[in-house]
C-alpha cells in the first residue's frame, strides 16, 4: 500500500492511495495535466484509476473534476450533498451523471481490495467527509478542512499507518494577514480549518507505537509556512500529555505545488 500528495493547499488538493492492484484519488482540485503528472511519477495514468473520492464540492477539491470524467470516466464517491454541489457547479462543464455514486458518513464500502471508511467533519460545505482506507490490516488516513474535531473524530483515525491532517494556518499570520474580516472569521469558525496547533492536538490525539509517517496537509499560501507548521505541530506534540516526542515520528509537510515522495507501508 502506499499514498502520495499530489498536492494539499489552499490552491488545490489531490492525494492518491493504492494498493498493487486498486488505485484511487482523493479530490481533484488540481488541473487535469497535473494529475496526470503526478500519476505519471507514480507510473500510472488515470485510466488506472478505480475510484475518484471526493471530501466537498468547494474548488480547491474539484477544480480538475470536469476534465477528468470526461476524457477517462472514472467512477466518483462522495455523499449526496457533495454530489448536488459538484452538478450545480456551472465552470465544470457537462458531467456525465451516471459516474456518481452516492456515499454516506460512516457507512463502510469497497473499491476493488481496498476499504473506505467516510468520516463525518465539520466544514462549511454541503455534507463534507473525510477517508480512511483500509488494505489488509494497513490503514491510511486523510482528514483536511475541518474547523474543529471531538471525540468522534478521533475514534476514527486511530490505528492509522499513516496519517495526513490539516495545519491549515497560522494564527497570528491569518489574524494581521490581507483577508476581509469575515473570511477570517470563516477560517476561524468551527466550520472553517484547523490551525497549526489545532491540528498537533489532533495528531497527538491519534498517536501511537505503529503509526509510520504524519503528512501536514491543506496549508494556507497566505497564512502559513511549512517551517511553521511543522514546529508548531511539533510543539503540540512535546505539550500533550501522551508519551510521545515530536521527534518519534517521521512528520513532512506536503507541497502545495508538486507531489511529495509516496510513502510505502
Amino acid at each position: 500500500m502506499r499514498m502520495c500528495s499530489i498536492a494539499s493547499g489552499s490552491s488545490g488538493n489531490s492525494i492518491y492511495v493504492g494498493s498493487d492492484t486498486t488505485h484511487i484519488l482523493i479530490d481533484a482540485g488540481i488541473s487535469g495535466k497535473r494529475i496526470e503528472e503526478g500519476l505519471k511519477g507514480l507510473e500510472l495514468s488515470p485510466y488506472d484509476i478505480n475510484a475518484l473520492l471526493i471530501t466537498h464540492e468547494h474548488s480547491d477539491h474539484i477544480k480538475g473534476l470536469g476534465v477528468l470524467l470526461r476524457k477517462y470516466q472514472i467512477p466518483v464517491y462522495a455523499t449526496k450533498g457533495t454530489i448536488d454541489g459538484i452538478l450545480s457547479c456551472t465552470s465544470l462543464g457537462n458531467l456525465d451523471r451516471s459516474l456518481f455514486n452516492v456515499i454516506s458518513a460512516d457507512d463502510r464500502f469497497s473499491v476493488g481490495d481496498m476499504f473506505v471508511n467516510p468520516i463525518k467533519i465539520s466544514h462549511d460545505a454541503l455534507e463534507p467527509v473525510a477517508y480512511r482506507i483500509m488494505y489488509e490490516k494497513k490503514k491510511v488516513s486523510v482528514i483536511t478542512d475541518l474547523g474543529c474535531f471531538d471525540d468522534y473524530t478521533v475514534d476514527c483515525l486511530k490505528g492509522s499507518d499513516v496519517l495526513m491532517a490539516e495545519a491549515n494556518h497560522d494564527v497570528r499570520m491569518l489574524q494581521v494577514g490581507p483577508y476581509p474580516y469575515y473570511l477570517k472569521q470563516r477560517i476561524l469558525s468551527d466550520r472553517g480549518h484547523l490551525s497549526n496547533e489545532s491540528g498537533g492536538r489532533l495528531i497527538s490525539a491519534v498517536l501511537h507505537d505503529g503509526i509510520k509517517e504524519i503528512i501536514l496537509g491543506h496549508l494556507s499560501a497566505e497564512n502559513n509556512m511549512p517551517e511553521l507548521a511543522y514546529e508548531a505541530v511539533r510543539l503540540e506534540i512535546e505539550a500533550s500529555d501522551t508519551p510521545y516526542k515530536g521527534s518519534d515520528f517521521p512528520i513532512r509537510v506536503a507541497k502545495r505545488d508538486c507531489p511529495i515522495a509516496p510513502v510505502v507501508i
